[in-house]
C-alpha cells in the first residue's frame, strides 16, 4: 500500500497474547524460557503445564479472537477451551503432535455461529484492509512472524503467523502482535506499509461485532 492520506482510525481493543504471561513473549520466542514454566499457564484452561506449552506456540488465532471478544463481549474465554472449539469446528486439524491451523473459513463459521460474530475469510490487499479497519471491523491477518521485528530482513516466505490488525494510518498498519515483544511489538504495534507487504500472505479473517452492537 503506498502511503496516502487516510483518516487516522485505532480501536481501543484489549491485548491478549498467545503466552498467559506477556511480559515473558521475548524470553520464550528466544528459548530462554520453557513455554511450559509460564508461572501463568493455569489461566489458560490447559490441564497440565506440557499441555499450555504445546499449545501456546499454535495460538495467535485464538489470542486475536480472544482479543475481538474481550471488544465486542467484553470476555476473554480461557485460550485452551476456544483451541478445543476450534479442533471441534474444524479450523485446527490436529495430527498427532502436529496442527494445521487456523484454518480461514472454518474458523471465521466458527467465529460466526459460536460467538455471533460478524466474521468471513478473505482475500485482502492493504487498502481493504485499511478499509476494514475504517469501517469498525478488526482484521486477523496472515503474516510472517518475523514481522514482530519489521524493519529486520525481510522473511523469505509470507504468512504462517496471525496478528490483529485493529487500525490504519497513512503511514502504518496498527497491530496487536500475540506473539509480540513487550514494549516494543505487542500492542498498538505501527507496522510501515511499506515493510508490511513481505510478510503479508494476502490472506485474512475480517471480524464484525454482533449484529445490533456498536463498534
Amino acid at each position: 500500500m503506498a502511503e496516502r492520506a487516510v483518516a487516522p482510525v485505532v480501536h481501543e481493543v484489549p491485548y491478549h497474547a498467545q503466552w498467559e504471561s506477556a511480559e515473558l513473549v521475548r524470553e520464550i520466542v528466544d528459548g530462554r524460557l520453557d513455554a511450559a514454566a509460564d508461572p501463568r499457564w493455569g489461566q489458560s484452561g490447559a490441564a497440565t503445564p506440557e499441555e499450555y506449552g504445546w499449545w501456546s506456540w499454535r495460538l495467535c488465532g485464538v489470542a486475536c479472537l480472544r482479543m475481538a471478544l474481550d471488544h465486542w463481549w467484553g470476555v476473554a474465554p480461557a485460550a485452551i477451551g476456544l483451541a478445543g472449539e476450534c479442533v471441534a469446528a474444524g479450523a485446527y486439524v490436529r495430527d498427532g503432535e502436529s496442527l494445521r491451523g487456523l484454518v480461514h473459513v472454518p474458523f471465521a463459521d466458527y467465529a460466526r455461529e459460536r460467538w455471533g460474530l460478524a466474521a468471513r475469510a478473505a482475500e485482502l490487499t492493504p487498502e481493504e484492509i485499511a478499509e476494514e479497519v475504517a469501517a469498525g471491523h478488526l482484521v486477523m491477518v496472515s503474516v510472517h512472524p518475523s514481522i514482530r521485528e519489521p524493519l529486520g530482513p525481510e522473511p523469505v516466505r509470507r504468512g504462517g503467523h496471525l496478528v490483529l490488525a485493529v487500525g490504519a494510518t497513512d503511514t502504518a498498519v496498527v497491530i496487536h502482535n500475540p506473539s509480540g515483544f513487550p514494549g516494543e511489538s505487542q500492542a498498538f504495534a505501527h507496522v510501515p506499509w511499506r515493510a508490511f507487504g513481505p510478510f503479508y500472505s494476502g490472506r485474512g479473517i475480517v471480524l464484525g461485532p454482533p449484529a445490533g452492537m456498536e463498534s
